[in-house]
């Protein structure tokens, strides 16, 4: 079983390589990750943690991290975490219509990489309590 963390965070890419795959690449957006998320679900990558994780909104963060697994679960349709990735990006293309992001100083953009990292660590940590999934 192989696990990566998708990110556009470089505080994800630093703490998760060398444990996990790491998909990184800091010019992404927030839609981007999804973006690459979901094209990794259609190869047949299941999601481990929800793509939208968390308590801040598209238009509010502009670092996103999701985790995917190289694996099957039993009781798992693939359809299902295709249309969630779906449905996730179509959610963020209405936030980001309605009020885009805005231009954050460095020391915000700070702040925010480091709740999209503790969103990710505690989202995996109940992902890998989880029967059917194990590190």
């Amino acid at each position: 079983m192989g696990y990566t963390v998708v990110t556009n965070n470089v505080l994800c890419r630093d703490r998760f390589q060398g444990e996990y795959d790491v998909v990184y690449n800091e010019d992404w957006s927030y839609l981007d990750v999804l973006y690459q998320v979901r094209d990794l679900v259609q190869k047949g990558a299941i999601l481990i943690t929800h793509p939208m994780a968390g308590s801040l909104k598209p238009n509010q963060t502009p670092f996103r991290s999701v985790v995917i697994g190289t694996f099957t679960m039993e009781d798992k349709e693939p359809w299902e975490d295709i249309m969630l990735m779906e449905n996730s990006i179509e959610s963020c293309q209405k936030f980001l219509r309605g009020r885009p992001l805005p231009d954050y100083a460095e020391n915000i953009k700070k702040d925010f990489r480091t709740l999209d990292l503790s969103f990710i660590e505690g989202a995996m940590a109940r992902a890998f309590r989880c029967p059917g999934i194990t590190e």
